[in-house]
């Protein structure tokens, strides 16, 4: 399908470039109910089976679009071994949605803070037959075809070329991946087929018409797709310094080489013979005020019915997250951008004391830590979200001291089964509360150390942060660091 030119200056370059990730493709996920990112949506459970109509509208009212009340279906006629009727039925004169927008944030600075905000334009959103997958077997020179998918309603994402490094490009995929399952409408895992991406990119100097594209076919991960653009604005760029010239043409991506490589050429214009399907009549959609008063509710599509049943969209959420729990505004992209961890971070909040400042930082800076270094996705995690409320409730109690904290933690993610309390009170790890007791390893500490005492005596505060040390190394760290430097400094005047 023909994709529309994206155009945008990049700063420093004599280049404009283009990442036009013209479409993403995501296959329907099957209607029912189900939760996304511990949100319900309410759409999506009350989608009647094999709506796949619906599941669209719901997109692009998402996005921003115009809902067409008559929509069309048409072959696109080719040859190719994944398509063994010989055409596709899709929306080539009249789609299902138009004009819509996707916004999304730019994390900018060290801490990836999202601070500059995008638009892009969506194009349309049409439907479509999914067709077959090839598979090269570059060691037996052959290609194998699974028509598994063949057929499978598919709904096409046509992006506007607004985007002009590949970062912007996989930015927005990835908003619109987590819009995708919050609506429940698709459920957009990249690494399994249910969301594709066809990038189409091309370079032009500044004030000139745009460039020749070409396009990247079937990116299958968020950041093989920032990879694949970034590199084919180079390449091109390059190509043309060096007096060559950019081939309309399909390349696709090595990962392992990182580099696109070349498919297929596109200069000779394809005649896919558009003609309208026969056998499916127009789409007819309604809307509150055009819904025939005898209408069976089950037979027919109401665009405003479907408005108002809308799950709440990942940028209210976001918004939400902040203004219900005090979190910074990267804190709440964090929850979301990783399957699962809004959920967690929820039902911890539900069983702890401690505030949700303390918590996310837990979440996002221990949890997601050791979720990373053992490659387990949050669903797969021995640390269950009671377990880190329970042990965050001993912290903010006092029970034990941060570091104690973080050798549960360590004790919690080894072995399964165990409570914090239990790993507390076998590691001995509770705080010393008996005041006279630790007044006397103070005192101890001080009497050994005469040195130090003189130091702090002369005005070298920082001295007192040894002190501190040396009495949590005497107390096996099971003293609360504050309350160690209160008594030392009463003892020391």
């Amino acid at each position: 399908m023909a994709a529309p030119m994206l155009r945008c200056a990049r700063v420093g370059r004599c280049w404009c470039q283009g990442s036009r990730p013209r479409l993403t493709r995501a296959l329907f996920a099957e209607p029912g109910p189900g939760r996304v990112r511990g949100q319900s949506s309410a759409a999506a459970q009350e989608a009647r089976p094999g709506r796949c109509v619906e599941a669209a509208v719901m997109t692009g009212l998402a996005l921003n679009c115009t809902v067409n009340k008559k929509s069309l279906f048409d072959r696109k006629h080719y040859f190719y071994a994944d398509l063994p009727a010989g055409y596709q039925i899709t929306q080539q004169r009249l789609p299902i949605a138009v004009n819509g927008s996707l916004t999304y944030s730019l994390g900018v600075g060290a801490r990836g803070s999202p601070s500059v905000t995008r638009t892009v334009r969506i194009k349309q959103i049409q439907l479509e037959q999914d067709s077959g997958k090839s598979l090269h077997d570059d060691m037996r020179s052959q290609t194998l075809i699974d028509l598994n998918r063949a057929g499978v309603g598919l709904m096409e994402v046509v992006m506007e070329p607004d985007m002009s490094c590949g970062d912007e490009a996989a930015t927005a995929v990835r908003e619109l991946q987590l819009i995708l399952r919050a609506l429940g409408t698709s459920q957009a895992n990249m690494a399994e087929g249910q969301l594709r991406v066809d990038a189409n990119v091309s370079v032009h100097h500044p004030g000139e018409p745009l460039g020749v594209r070409t396009e990247v076919k079937n990116l299958n991960s968020i950041r093989f797709l920032a990879k694949a653009i970034d590199y084919e604005i180079q390449r091109q760029i390059e190509e043309l310094q060096n007096g060559g010239k950019i081939l309309n043409e399909t390349r696709a991506f090595d990962e392992k080489l990182g580099c696109t490589v070349s498919m297929r050429d596109k200069e000779g214009k394809q005649d896919y013979r558009f003609m309208p399907e026969p056998n499916l009549p127009p789409l007819i959609l309604y809307d509150a005020e055009s819904l025939p008063v005898a209408a069976d509710p089950q037979q027919v599509v109401n665009i405003d019915w479907i408005r108002e049943r809308l799950p709440e969209l990942p940028s209210v959420t976001r918004d939400r997250l902040v203004e219900q729990y005090g979190i910074l505004p990267e804190h709440s992209f964090a929850l979301l951008n990783e399957d699962g961890l809004l959920e967690f971070f929820q039902n911890v909040m539900k069983e702890t004391r401690a505030e949700p400042k303390k918590v996310i930082g837990w979440i996002l800076s221990t949890f997601l830590g050791y979720l990373k270094q053992w490659n387990l996705a949050v669903s797969e995690s021995p640390i269950s979200p009671s377990s880190l409320a329970a042990l965050l409730n001993l912290l903010d109690s006092k029970a034990i001291s941060l570091p104690a904290a973080q050798q549960v933690f360590e004790e919690l993610w080894q072995n399964q089964g165990k409570t914090p309390g239990q790993i507390v009170q076998e590691k001995k790890l509770e705080l010393l509360q008996n005041q006279e007791e630790l007044e006397e390893i103070c005192q101890a500490v001080l009497d050994k150390h005469p040195q130090e005492v003189l130091a702090v005596k002369k005005g070298n505060q920082k001295v007192v942060n040894k002190l501190i040390g040396l009495v949590r190394r005497a107390t096996e760290g099971r003293a609360d660091p504050a309350r160690i430097k209160q008594i030392l400094e009463k003892q020391l005047q």
